[in-house]
């Protein structure tokens, strides 16, 4: 297998292996630059794991202190701290899902790249 042909930044020769019968490893092949560019937007609006999400985690949590808080200080129902608590449980769960949702969606666009790239190989032989 060869190796890729493009230097890298730091002027190193790259380490990948070159596909589809070229010189260039699939992150630096031209050919697939368009697919590149369409997955790194894709990955730009997702967001990433925990980005956005780490925010509203922390906000939940204040939200429950200050329940448990104004409820030890008698100042809300236990009743109603706890319909609230339920509701905020609901909120979690909710975020979590998300949490997931996104982590598939990177799981297949990882999987799509990978497979491009055996399919670059098995045609190069």
């Amino acid at each position: 297998m060869a190796q890729c042909a493009s230097i890298t930044r730091n002027g190193a020769r790259c380490k990948g292996v070159a596909i589809d019968s070229s010189d260039y490893c699939y992150a630096h092949s031209p050919k697939y630059a368009e697919e590149r560019r369409r997955q790194a937007s894709k990955g730009g609006r997702r967001g990433g794991q925990g980005r956005g999400s780490s925010r509203e985690l922390l906000d939940l949590k204040a939200q429950l202190q200050d329940l448990t808080d104004r409820v030890l200080a008698g100042e809300l129902d236990r009743a109603d701290a706890a319909v609230c608590g339920q509701l905020l449980n609901v909120k979690l769960r909710a975020l979590e899902q998300e949490r997931r949702w996104k982590e598939t969606e990177e799981l297949e666009d990882r999987l799509e790249a990978l497979e491009s790239v055996l399919k670059g190989r098995e045609k190069a032989r």
